[in-house]
């Protein structure tokens, strides 16, 4: 397997699954600060309220370009152009500045719109969450611009830990800030969240920070015989249009995951309250426990999709640049990224999964219905991780046209099945729609990479085998288990936290194991993993 891809993807991985951790973590003190469950219910839905916007406006505000400077930066490297390459990244920082001022002004100026026609029982809060988020979308652009730099050149350490620094400061301000404003100041929960929504402009900073530190210390690219030449004579209008034109793509698949969020946000209240006829405390509650929690956890486990396919893209368009692309190479790529994709991914999922219940009780309370939401969204992130990952493939192929039209395809899936599916289901309809909307892009994402580069879907037989394997073991072992001690007894986050960690520990074992004994870990690592923890040396 590619070095780069398994280098790359631990650097992604790590800082963007531990940031996301960590913005899962802190909700254990934060909502016990926030006092009884339904003050806990509504700040959920503010916050949440909040933040989606936010997600999207931040893809808007982009517009793309952190992944199309990444790509653009990788194919000129892959032509000996560094000079070239440099260039895109400065032209993508001066238009990132100025698209974050216009994006600040845009949600600013909508964000009593959104507010209205989102499930919480204050509107008026809404508003004010949603313009605090404003001065975090005005540096963010400009500061996505430096990742996509680093992306681009194949140094994935910078963006990693950027992730987890900025996750880091942002936690401590949501957590002091909750603190000093519940319990000094004696604010109520809407101050907590207020606080909490500006740490993401705090944590911005430190992240900017830290990304320039790491500029300033990278050495400068080096040159080699006409690069000089080649970077005077670009147009910078035609570079400029050349970015654009590849960041549209990147946009809609970037904010695909958001946009099915948004689309619950600002349906699902008109269908629960016009069509019918529940309350708006009921409705705020529904949204919470079908959508803004579960949304927290899940996203760890679409994050590490999206280090996978963010590593992958680089390198496959770095070889695409090539006049005479090495079509094995790329075969080789597509195949490394998506039994890497599996292999962690799909195991995630399952004990998720399985361990539903307790993990809600943990971060949130012990609510039986919020815990098969939660299992729900993480059997339904396994499609959006994948649909994502593929997307991201096929820009890298240069097939972004196509990857677009799918997205759009999705999406209008997920738009015709809204109505009907929350009407009769309500959360888990809503839930139901997002997962068909996004197997469609599934399937048909890979067709078309079958059909142009003709990779053998078979050859993921084996870790679909191993993971059938660990599935059927964590549903015999959580069979047993619940016969001597049963899990929905469970009302203590400590014992809950405890019961995880073993069982956790126990499926991760067995999944381990499964992999040695098959050999799927030789076959992606070449090495058994954690081979001498099943071995001894007085039985050899």
């Amino acid at each position: 397997m590619n070095k780069k891809i398994i280098s790359g993807t631990f650097w992604l991985s790590f800082g963007s699954i531990i940031s996301r951790v960590l913005g899962i973590v802190y909700l254990i003190p934060w909502l016990y600060m926030i006092g009884s469950p339904s003050h806990q219910t509504a700040a959920q839905a503010l916050f949440n309220t909040a933040y989606t916007p936010y997600a999207l406006f931040i893809a808007l505000g982009t517009a793309g370009f952190p992944s199309a400077v990444a790509r653009r930066v990788a194919y000129f490297n892959g032509k000996a152009e560094p000079g070239n390459a440099k260039r895109v990244g400065q032209i993508g920082f001066i238009v990132m500045l100025v698209s974050g001022v216009i994006c600040g002004v845009l949600l600013y100026a909508l964000a009593p719109l959104i507010a209205k026609n989102s499930p919480v029982s204050s509107a008026q809060s809404a508003v004010t969450a949603i313009r605090t988020l404003v001065p975090a979308i005005v540096i963010l652009p400009s500061m996505s611009i430096l990742r996509g730099w680093f992306q681009g050149n194949s140094d994935l350490k910078p963006f990693g830990v950027s992730q987890l620094w900025e996750q880091f400061i942002r936690v401590i301000v949501i957590l002091v800030g909750t603190y000093v404003a519940l319990e000094l100041l004696d604010y109520d929960y809407t101050a907590a969240v207020y606080i909490s929504v500006f740490a993401a402009f705090v944590g911005a900073v430190a992240s900017y920070l830290y990304l320039l530190r790491r500029l300033r210390g990278a050495a400068a690219p080096a040159t080699v015989p006409g690069d000089q030449q080649a970077s005077s004579t670009r147009d910078l209008l035609a570079m400029i249009r050349t970015i654009v034109y590849e960041s549209i793509p990147f946009i809609l698949v970037g904010s695909g995951i958001t946009l099915c969020q948004l689309f619950d946000q600002l349906f699902f209240k008109q269908i629960m309250q016009g069509a019918l006829h529940f309350s708006a405390n009921a409705t705020q509650y529904a949204f919470t426990i079908f959508s803004a929690n579960p949304n927290k956890i899940t996203t760890v486990v679409v994050s590490l999709a999206m280090a996978i396919s963010e590593t992958s893209l680089p390198l496959i368009s770095s070889k695409i640049a090539h006049a005479t692309a090495n079509r094995a190479g790329i075969q080789r790529d597509i195949e490394s990224n998506l039994n890497l994709l599996l292999f962690f991914l799909l195991p995630a999922v399952i004990m998720v999964w399985a361990l539903s219940y307790p993990i809600y009780g943990i971060f949130f309370n012990f609510d039986h219905t919020g815990g098969v939401y939660l299992g729900y969204n993480v059997m339904q992130s396994l499609l959006l991780g994948m649909g994502i990952n593929v997307l991201t493939v096929m820009q890298a192929l240069r097939m972004s046209k196509k990857a677009t039209w799918l997205l759009l395809l999705g999406l209008a899936v997920k738009l015709v099945l809204q109505y009907p599916l929350v009407y009769a289901l309500q959360g888990l309809g809503a839930i139901l729609a997002t997962s068909i909307a996004f197997a469609v892009v599934l399937f048909s994402g890979l067709h078309v990479i079958r059909k142009y580069y003709g990779f053998d879907l078979r050859r993921l037989g084996l870790i679909l085998a191993v993971n059938l394997g660990l599935l059927i073991a964590v549903v015999v072992i959580g069979a047993l288990v619940h016969l001597v001690f049963p899990v929905t007894g469970l009302t203590s986050k400590f014992a809950a936290m405890v019961f995880c960690a073993v069982m956790g520990l126990i499926y991760l074992a067995v999944y381990l194991l499964l992999a040695n004994l098959s050999g799927l870990s030789e076959k992606l690592f070449d090495r058994k993993l954690a081979y001498k923890y099943f071995r001894y040396k007085h039985f050899e």
